[in-house]
């Protein structure tokens, strides 16, 4: 019996496309443990490691890049429309290099997330496609460049790549994608952590009164001046190891060796961004979140509005973020009852959407 393949292309613009991947891939795997997986993605194989349970081939390559930003919620606009111009000047040579990929490969079903280009190169071998995301980079597209004289035929070109996909799966909460003909909606994709807030909280060796906040800005760097606040008592800051912060009340949580769905589902807040992955996941796993807004992303309101009915969250602006004026904020999050918490239903949806591709290689 042949082993069903498929091809997955995971976008590296932050974490939030790997999380929603991960989990798909962990049940399909799961169902289908003869499953061939290659990957291919920008994001490090260790971070790829870290979220999935099957064994991939990990091709180290980027096929789209997202937005330039100057840091997690800032775009850099001029330097996003020059990188989308110099990506479609040679559109079809492009599209003829990841097709000649795909038959070579001979994967059985093609999985983007949310590049584009990957599903015009499989349709143009002959291959099945199915895209997934919360957003696509053509209606965001559109949002920040319809007017420009030179962006409607690039505009075009990532129409009908996406829609030349079989389906594409749009997860909730997510943006309104009218555009795309083959929509399905499926529920939120979230890795469910343990609870292990009791160890935890003994390895860090945190006071009866101690609370903590773990902040995460999805992969794209955002460095708060944590050293210059004013001290909040009882908050142990969790922040990344990358800041090389000494502070008494800061840890890198990446030594901790605690993996990132038990950490966010252990701390009592999450401070990040508007963005799928946290959303998703601190509304899954039961974690107040505080955020703050991303300056013009269109996929944002549809995030806040999801959480405010599903999870317990409050917004923080800028000047407070920098000033460390937190404690305000903390205190309203903390106040909230809890909603009952969504089922993270999404990944075994996708999951049984891709499975029949797969099944029927398997049987042939």
């Amino acid at each position: 019996m042949r082993r069903p393949h498929l091809f997955v292309d995971i976008s590296a613009h932050g974490f939030g496309h790997l999380a929603q991947v991960a989990p798909v891939l962990n049940a399909l795997s799961g169902d289908l443990p003869e499953l061939r997986l290659t990957i291919r993605s920008g994001l490090p194989t260790d971070r790829l490691q870290a979220r999935l349970t099957a064994a991939f081939s990990h091709l180290a390559a980027s096929s789209d890049f997202g937005y330039v930003m100057h840091d997690a919620v800032s775009l850099d606009l001029e330097a996003t429309a020059l990188a989308y111009r110099r990506q479609h000047a040679d559109w079809e040579s492009r599209v003829d290099r990841d097709a000649r990929l795909f038959a070579e490969l001979q994967p059985d079903l093609v999985f983007s997330d949310v590049a584009y280009l990957p599903l015009a190169g499989a349709a143009r071998a002959g291959i099945p496609s199915v895209g997934m995301c919360s957003l696509n980079w053509a209606e965001l597209f559109a949002h920040f460049f319809a007017k420009e004289d030179w962006a409607a035929s690039i505009h075009r070109q990532m129409l009908e790549a996406y829609q030349s996909a079989e389906c594409f799966l749009r997860v909730t909460p997510g943006m309104s994608m009218a555009d795309l003909p083959r929509l399905r909606a499926i529920g939120p994709v979230a890795a469910l952590g343990r609870d292990c807030r009791q160890a935890l909280r003994t390895q860090l060796a945190c006071g009866d009164d101690e609370r903590l906040v773990l902040i995460a800005f999805g992969g794209i760097s955002k460095q708060l001046p944590i050293e210059d606040w004013p001290p909040i008592a009882g908050i142990r800051w969790l922040v990344p190891q990358d800041w090389q912060l000494e502070h008494a009340s800061v840890t890198a949580f990446e030594p901790l060796g605690v993996p990132l769905a038990d950490l966010l589902r252990s701390v009592d807040a999450v401070l990040g961004k508007p963005g799928y992955g946290t959303f998703a996941e601190a509304a899954c796993n039961g974690t107040p979140l505080l955020y703050l807004r991303r300056e013009d992303w269109p996929e944002q309101d549809f995030l806040i509005d999801w959480l405010k009915k599903y999870g317990r969250c409050g917004e923080v602006s800028d000047r407070d973020l920098q000033a460390g004026r937190l404690q305000p904020a903390l205190a309203a999050l903390w106040s909230q009852a809890a909603p009952p918490i969504p089922p993270a239903s999404g990944a075994a949806e996708a999951a049984a959407v891709l499975r029949p591709w797969l099944t029927s290689a398997a049987r042939a």
